[in-house]
This record gives C-alpha cells, structure tokens and sequence, in this order.
C-alpha cells in the first residue's frame, strides 16, 4: 500500500485499525503521556510520507514507534538547575529549597528579605559569567525558552548551548552555594 497513491483511504483504515493497540503500546512504554502523543503523531506522519509499498502496515507502525520511543531516549535532555542535584552527594546542594525561595511567595518578612538577597546575589553571579553561558542560562531557566527555541533564535547548535548552559549551573552551583551557606548560617 502506498501512501501517494489512492490507496491512502485504506492507509488510514489500517492506521485506525491499529491505532488503540498502537497507542497503548507507546503510553506502556513512556512516562508522559504528552511524549506519548508525540510520538504517536510523529509515526503518523511518517507512515503518510513513506514512498514505498508498505505490505504489514501495523507491523510498520509498531517498528517505527519503537525506534521513535529508542530514538528520543538517545537524545541528550536538557537538565533545570535542580536537575544537577541528585541527592546522593555528601556535600549536596540544596538547589530545590533554594528555588522555593527565588520563585515561592515568601510567607515572613524574613523570607522576602533572604528572597531579595538571593536575586540580587543571583543578578551579580549571571553577571560573572560570559555573555554566551549568562544567555543560555537566563533564557531557559529564566524566561522558559528550550534549547531547541533558543538554538533557532540564536543560530548556535543544541549542543553548545547545552554545554553552555551546563557551564553556567556548575559555575552558579558553587557560587551560590558560599551565599546559601552564609545567610543559612550552615
């Protein structure tokens, strides 16, 4: 069956034909479902370009989703500040209770003071850093941009930003680590 040709009505039948088992099988092999539909949608469009006859059309699908799913687990992730934390280190830093102060609403005065300090320490540490690992950080963690938005923007590679922006954390890590430790008398 080719997708070209007029034999795409009978694509779609064998497509929906399949298209339960085909979603529970990538939903039981993913942790989020958002990826699951993605991935679903992705096998879709890759089924409507296939230029050649396609004889077992779930059996197509089925193979093209597992090497989706393999593909999109290859790919390197991008990692949030707290990501870098894993909990396992001696001498951890608390990066998600740090965060809770940045971003959290403060409940005392004391808590919007310590808030105050840790952006305005934060402003002085993004400033330390170069121009290309500031921008990187501030965009994706700051302002909710991807790699992948930021890549498009600025016209450097996924990777380099990653590798910027990887730069940036272990540099506000250590940092900020001195001025958490000094204001929580650690």
């Amino acid at each position: 069956m080719k997708a070209g040709e007029a034999g795409g009505s009978m694509l779609m039948s064998a497509l929906n034909a399949c298209r339960a088992r085909l979603t529970a099988f990538i939903r039981g092999r993913t942790s989020v479902r958002d990826d699951a539909d993605d991935i679903l949608q992705e096998v879709t469009y890759q089924l409507m370009k296939v230029e050649q006859p396609v004889e077992n059309v779930a059996a197509w699908l089925f193979r093209a989703a597992r090497n989706e799913m393999t593909d999109r687990a290859r790919k390197k992730r991008e990692v949030s500040l707290s990501g870098y934390y894993t909990g396992d280190d001696d001498d951890g830093f608390p990066e998600d209770e740090l965060a809770e102060t940045l971003f959290g609403v403060p409940h005392t005065p004391e808590e919007e003071y310590l808030k105050t300090l840790l952006w305005q320490e934060l402003g002085q540490a993004l400033s330390e850093l170069p121009p290309p690992q500031r921008e990187a950080f501030e965009k994706t963690e700051l302002h909710g941009y991807s790699i992948k938005m930021l890549a498009e923007e600025t016209g450097a590679s996924e990777q380099a930003l990653l590798s910027r922006k990887h730069k940036a954390v272990l540099f506000l890590r250590t940092r900020l680590r001195d001025v958490y430790d000094a204001l929580t008398g650690e």
